[in-house]
């Protein structure tokens, strides 16, 4: 059964090439991309995963202000009726350089399943779609 992604640029960032990139991949994959573009509220993701029983939120950020943008999302995604649902970083997500391993904590700590750091081929991301995917 073919699953359903949730993708989009959140907050006020309109950084849209990696996020055609990252549709393109998903799509070439087998998953079925529900693709918001660029500038997507944290209830536009919510939304959008309800209306389409999306499997997986893939959230990207370039402008560096990922971590405050992602604050509380997988808090809203429980009380909308989402619980459990994966829910991916990737991007630019921080301002300034900062240890990946740190920020990566910080993510996970926030609720994200998996962080992915500026950079990281579409291909690591397919391949954890397919192995946080295959129990469910």
């Amino acid at each position: 059964m073919q699953k359903t992604l949730v993708l989009g640029v959140i907050g006020a960032d309109v950084h849209a090439v990696g996020n055609q990139i990252l549709n393109y991949a998903f799509t070439d994959a087998g998953f079925h991309v529900v693709n918001l573009g660029v500038m997507v509220s944290q209830e536009e993701f919510i939304e959008a995963a309800i209306e389409s029983a999306a499997d997986a939120i893939i959230v990207s950020s370039l402008y560096g202000h990922g971590e405050l943008d992602c604050q509380g999302l997988r808090d809203k995604c429980d009380e909308a009726g989402l619980k459990g649902i994966l829910l991916y970083v990737g991007g630019n997500i921080v301002v300034g350089k900062q240890p990946f391993e740190e920020v990566r904590q910080r993510f996970l700590d926030m609720g994200f399943d998996r962080v992915f750091g500026p950079g990281t081929p579409p291909e690591a991301g397919i391949a954890a779609l397919r192995e946080d995917l295959a129990d469910r």
